[in-house]
C-alpha cells in the first residue's frame, strides 16, 4: 500500500511555488484542475477549491465545507532518511518561510521542525535517528 494525499488549495500557483521552491518537490503532472507533485516517495495532489461544487450533502468536499480550516486536526509528516538533508532543508525553509516550531531533537528520538503551507496545512519535516 502507498499513500498519496490530495490537498484542496485557494491559489494553485502559490501552493505549487511553496512545495517546489521551499520543500523541493517537482511537478509531475499539471492541468487546470489538478497538479501532482513529488519528492522521493512523497506524492501530493493539489486541486483548486474553486473547482469543487459550491454546496452538497454528505461528506464530499465542497467550497462551503472547505471555507475554513482545511487542515485542522491533521499534521502532514515528511520523513527524510538523512540528518544532513534535514538540516539543509531546515536552513532553506527558515530563509524563505515562517517556521512554526524550530528544528530540535525530540525526547522520542526524532529531530524535526514544523511549518504551514499557504493554506494552513500543518507540516512536520522529520528525521528518525537510527
Amino acid at each position: 500500500m502507498r499513500l498519496r494525499m490530495e490537498l484542496f488549495v485557494r491559489d494553485l500557483d502559490a501552493s505549487i511555488a511553496f512545495y517546489t521552491e521551499i520543500l523541493g518537490f517537482v511537478v509531475v503532472r499539471r492541468d487546470d484542475l489538478y497538479v501532482s507533485i513529488r519528492r522521493g516517495h512523497a506524492v501530493l495532489g493539489l486541486g483548486p477549491i474553486s473547482g469543487l461544487p459550491e454546496r452538497g450533502d454528505g461528506p464530499a468536499f465542497t467550497q462551503d465545507r472547505l471555507a475554513d480550516d482545511r487542515g485542522a486536526g491533521v499534521e502532514i509528516v515528511f520523513e527524510l532518511d538523512d540528518i544532513d538533508a534535514l538540516i539543509e532543508l531546515y536552513g532553506h525553509c527558515r530563509a524563505r518561510a515562517a517556521i512554526a516550531d524550530e528544528l530540535r531533537a525530540q525526547p522520542w528520538g526524532l529531530q524535526d521542525f514544523r511549518l504551514a503551507d499557504p493554506d494552513g496545512y500543518y507540516l512536520r519535516i522529520t528525521h528518525r535517528d537510527a
